[in-house]
């Protein structure tokens, strides 16, 4: 039962989309377990660019089975107008299923999140300001609204009123709000439920039934390890769990189902919003690599912080998802450094050395990466296609990455474009493997 497992191994947005859309090819489907519209996947085909904020990458292959998991919470108006975006652009969305079992997110979760954030003034998360903490707040209190209540107006009204009832107080602000009147809040949501209608099932009895006969699927995470409300750098984390084991859990399949987990970084880090990052550049530097490399959100447009690839961080997200592989893009972008710096460990107060990533908030937020210099390279990347290819500092770059992580580097990306990556022995191994196993 082949199962595939793509997640971010940093702070998200690694190029999670490029990695599933090259494996995509080679599967029968692609499954999205946990996020919202708060993230964002960018695809580079035959120089045309696609993004997708909550539709499977795998959308792009006509026929393809693509997943919308329960894990995941889902605006619908966000939803609808991908579908309708892909539509004009004449791309077949047939294949697409959603997880009855998935929660939606509500006008007042908006409202709610953006209020909670600007009342934190400088202590503020950073979030996307898109629901999706105070969705996934309403599913842990059993006050969420699902999408199977979008066909059932009487169990909608209900769930509306009983999850609206304890918020009265946080909603006063915005009583006179239309979006928040109970009959054009079930109305609207109504009409939605008639546009998806034909794309809702029980996904997780599909996946059963595929997996069963021998098929492929991709399991695909949004945003990264380093994210993760449990084990990322908390609070200044996402509000699901982004890292391979939530893979199960977000679409209700097992864990003997799960053969290969790929963690995908960038070859330097980047984060969106606040939280501790003791790589970080601050110079010139930084805006250079920034620019280079277009670090602006998917879905916010948000400058991304810009550091020096962060070892630490990575081995920690390689033990928190037991990666088999990992996938280095961008690594184009460093092209013309002469020296490459490289976090290995941390510093902190009085001279304290950490190997390992810090379990203590206030220690982490007191640590400065301790950097290791590695000699960079000159040659422009972007036409390279096998390692050979690569340039000495280019190649000793990545066996100093893959020997400190401990995992094989399956796929080296060398610019945007789905071409332009580098597939390695192992990455290879991983293809031949489940081309083998599957139907």
């Amino acid at each position: 039962m082949p199962g595939i497992v793509v997640v971010g191994a940093q702070w998200g947005d690694e190029g999670k989309g490029k990695v599933t859309d090259l494996l995509a090819e080679r599967v029968d489907a692609v499954a999205r377990f946990q996020g919202g519209n708060n993230a964002g996947h960018t695809i580079v085909r035959n120089g045309e660019e696609w993004k997708f904020h909550l539709i499977p990458s795998g959308i792009l292959y006509p026929g393809k089975r693509c997943i919308i998991g329960n894990g995941v919470v889902i605006d619908p108006r966000v939803l609808i107008a991908e579908l309708d975006a892909l539509r004009a652009r004449r791309i077949d969305v047939g294949g697409l299923r959603i997880s009855a079992n998935a929660h939606l997110i509500m006008p007042y979760h908006l409202l709610l999140d953006s209020a909670g954030e600007a009342k934190l003034g400088s202590l503020q998360i950073g979030t996307t300001r898109r629901g999706i903490g105070p969705c996934y707040a309403d599913k842990a209190a059993r006050l969420g609204i699902r999408v199977q209540d979008l066909l059932d107006e009487k169990i909608l009204k209900k769930k509306i009123v009983a999850a609206m009832e304890p918020k009265r107080l946080s909603l006063r602000p915005f009583e006179r709000d239309p979006a928040l009147d109970l009959h054009t809040m079930t109305e609207e949501y109504l009409t939605h439920g008639h546009r998806l209608e034909q794309h809702i099932a029980d996904t997780s009895k599909l996946m059963w039934e595929m997996l069963d006969e021998g098929k492929k699927i991709i399991f695909e995470g949004a945003q990264g390890a380093m994210l993760d409300i449990d084990h990322g750098t908390y609070p200044f984390v996402t509000s699901s769990n982004p890292l391979s084991g939530a893979a199960c859990v977000g679409t209700g399949v097992g864990p003997k189902c799960i053969d290969e987990i790929w963690g995908v970084a960038k070859a330097y880090t980047t984060r969106v919003g606040a939280g501790p990052f003791p790589s970080e550049l601050h110079d010139h530097l930084g805006e250079e690599i920034r620019k280079r490399g277009g670090e602006f959100g998917t879905t916010t447009g948000r400058p991304r912080r810009i550091g020096w690839l962060d070892l630490v961080a990575l081995r920690y997200a390689a033990r928190l998802n037991t990666l088999t592989a990992l996938v280095v893009t961008k690594l184009d972008v460093l092209s013309g450094l002469d020296k490459i710096g490289v976090c290995t460990s941390y510093s902190g107060e009085e001279e304290a050395a950490f190997e390992d990533f810090p379990y203590h908030q206030t220690v982490l937020h007191h640590t400065s990466a301790k950097l290791t210099e590695l000699r960079g390279w000159k040659q422009d990347l972007r036409e390279c296609r096998t390692l050979s290819d690569l340039p000495d500092g280019a190649r000793e770059y990545l066996d100093f990455i893959a020997e400190h992580v401990g995992a094989d580097i399956a796929l080296v990306g060398v610019g945007p474009q789905r071409e332009q990556t580098i597939w390695t022995d192992a990455g290879r191994r991983t293809l031949i493997a489940s081309d083998g196993a599957g139907g």
